[in-house]
């Protein structure tokens, strides 16, 4: 039926999915908010599951988020242009990112990890920005030149939230397998 393989992927999923959904769409699982986690989340799919056909239903699941929000509030909609399908190649760089990660021996190694998140966030931003600018229709579009002036004001936040997300990530992946190799009670441990 589901191996075990298909399992581990469907409940990483799942957790990714309850991440997206409790930091996304004006967080309407929460009372208060929390920064959007979508880009650490598409960093872990890469690391984690890397199968693209996964990349889509995650990114499935963003605009299903995104366009629910605006269904109950018309207010979240404004970013909801032709602009958004610069959503894609913003989360693809993110997921490319872990895809990489994935390959090395230690995907969690600080030295590697961090480096990472920092690179393709940056890079996420310039595409999602740049995307939103020049094909949202809400301002002049006077080319890239104009486009690549607009929208640095929000660099530091959109940085920060990630960075934020991925320590925490590399903080719980450390004390899990911390957790993992300390000795159980009984056994023997090495001198």
């Amino acid at each position: 039926m589901f191996t075990p393989s298909l399992q581990r992927n469907i409940a990483i999923m799942l957790s990714l999915a309850f991440f997206m959904l409790l930091t996304r769409g004006s967080h309407v699982l929460t009372a208060f908010s929390l920064p959007d986690a979508s880009l650490i989340v598409f960093l872990l799919g890469g690391i984690w599951v890397r199968r693209w056909s996964w990349f889509v239903l995650l990114f499935v699941l963003a605009a299903v988020i995104d366009f629910g929000a605006a269904a109950f509030n018309p207010y979240l909609g404004f970013c909801l242009t032709d602009g958004y399908w610069g959503m894609i190649p913003t989360y693809a760089v993110m997921w490319l990112g872990g895809l990489w990660l994935a390959k090395q021996a230690q995907p969690f190694k600080a030295a590697l990890y961090f480096p990472v998140a920092a690179v393709t966030t940056v890079a996420a931003f310039v595409i999602s920005t740049q995307t939103y600018y020049l094909f949202s229709g809400r301002f002049p579009n006077n080319g890239l030149h104009e486009t690549i002036l607009h929208g640095w004001n929000y660099l530091p936040t959109y940085l920060g939230y990630s960075i934020m997300y991925a320590i925490v990530v590399w903080t719980s992946v450390a004390a899990w397998k911390a957790v993992m190799q300390y000795p159980r009670q009984g056994q023997k441990t090495q001198p």
